[in-house]
């Protein structure tokens, strides 16, 4: 439900058309990760100290409210408003939702699933970004904008409600006890799994090389920031952009539902996946055509795959007690990645077209390419992994 969100393909246009240029929506882009970069570590250590049940709560209900301000204040101010509420939502979730599944599933010693049950997630989350996408462009053509987001508000309602009916997770063993009042208690606790988070990344290089490399990975996502816009110049109109854009979603579903029978795959292979995947995208977007959304669509969906096992791999060389907090500093380096990204469109948009400006987004991903056999952790022994849980 959280990206059932029939504003996605629809909000950058939304700027466009009430003003904004390309600059300030990068700007407003940057605001976003910013929020991120502030909060992913500190929520991070929340998460491992409080109820994640309830942080996946309040997240859902934050980013409701992002979108009720870009449809009922819709000015720059208004946006960024809803970006920092939207920022924060993602702070709350993102680490939050990976640790709870992956300790619920160690609970059960059931760890070699957690690829398989990521990748079907993140699957489903793209079919309903689909259909979200293509039910955009009759609700734009039945009430414009302002009812695009008032289908976006109602599902992060619903999205609130199925973490609501989620079970509480397990008190967290490595929890410290402490006879000490509540708030300096939980005070404690938060900075005692800050630290415990913080030290793994620093101390265990296999834990650290894969911490940078799903950063790096998730910092190109912010490609699909700029496809509504790079549609827009192909001469695509508004009307069709959501179904060019649903192109894209559909190909990270199938992407995502591969990611568990590839998950042992050599880590050379998903480095030359995310060499093919970098001159899919820079081909599209030269291309001129909305057919080139063809190529873009395939490549996506193989980085998709390749963020998937990385992002699975990542958490099964987690061993300390603070896996929300190791997962959010991936998540803080990936805002950092992202806005370097929308730096670099802000200050080229001045002098280049989107085209281009994609097409160079595709030259780091070539590069880390290159990196990933070195940082992507070897996969794990079912076997080993059970007589370990056991």
């Amino acid at each position: 439900m959280q990206d059932f969100i029939p504003l996605y393909p629809l909000y950058q246009l939304l700027f466009t058309d009430h003003g904004l240029s390309a600059a300030q929506i990068s700007t407003l882009f940057v605001i976003w990760s910013a929020t991120g970069f502030v909060l992913e570590v500190p929520s991070g250590a929340w998460a491992d100290s409080y109820s994640r049940r309830k942080l996946l709560i309040l997240g859902a209900l934050l980013s409701g409210l992002g979108y009720a301000a870009w449809i009922t204040l819709p000015s720059f101010a208004g946006f960024a408003l809803g970006f920092v509420l939207w920022g924060t939502s993602s702070a709350l979730i993102s680490g939050t939702y990976e640790a709870f599944t992956y300790d619920e599933l160690a609970a059960r010693n059931r760890t070699d699933h957690f690829a398989t049950l990521l990748g079907r997630a993140r699957s489903a989350s793209f079919v309903a970004n689909l259909t979200a996408t293509a039910l955009a462009t009759p609700l734009f053509d039945l009430g414009g904008y302002t009812l695009a987001g008032v289908v976006s508000v109602l599902s992060c309602l619903t999205q609130a409600l199925v973490a609501w009916s989620l079970p509480e997770p397990r008190p967290i063993e490595a929890a410290r006890e402490s006879d000490e009042p509540g708030a300096r208690a939980a005070f404690g606790n938060y900075l005692h799994m800050l630290r415990a988070g913080v030290s793994e990344v620093l101390m265990s290089g296999v834990v650290r090389r894969a911490v940078l490399l799903v950063a790096l990975l998730g910092g190109f996502l912010a490609f699909d920031e700029y496809f509504p816009l790079l549609a827009r110049e192909t001469g695509a109109a508004t009307g069709m952009i959501p179904l060019l854009i649903a192109g894209t979603v559909a190909a990270q579903a199938i992407g995502g539902a591969l990611a568990g029978p590839a998950y042992k795959l050599p880590a050379a292979t998903f480095g030359a996946g995310l060499a093919v995947t970098a001159v899919l995208i820079a081909t599209g977007a030269l291309s001129g055509s909305a057919w080139g959304f063809v190529p873009i669509a395939i490549g996506y969906g193989v980085m998709q795959l390749v963020i998937v096992v990385s992002e699975s791999r990542l958490q099964d060389a987690i061993t300390g007690p603070a896996r929300a907090t190791v997962t959010s500093v991936s998540g803080l380096f990936a805002e950092v990645s992202a806005i370097a990204v929308y730096a670099g469109f802000a200050v080229g948009s001045v002098w280049f077209t989107m085209a281009i400006l994609v097409a160079a987004l595709t030259i780091p991903v070539l590069l880390t390419a290159f990196v990933v056999p070195f940082a992507l952790p070897a996969a794990r022994d079912s076997a080993a992994a059970e007589v370990s849980e056991t």
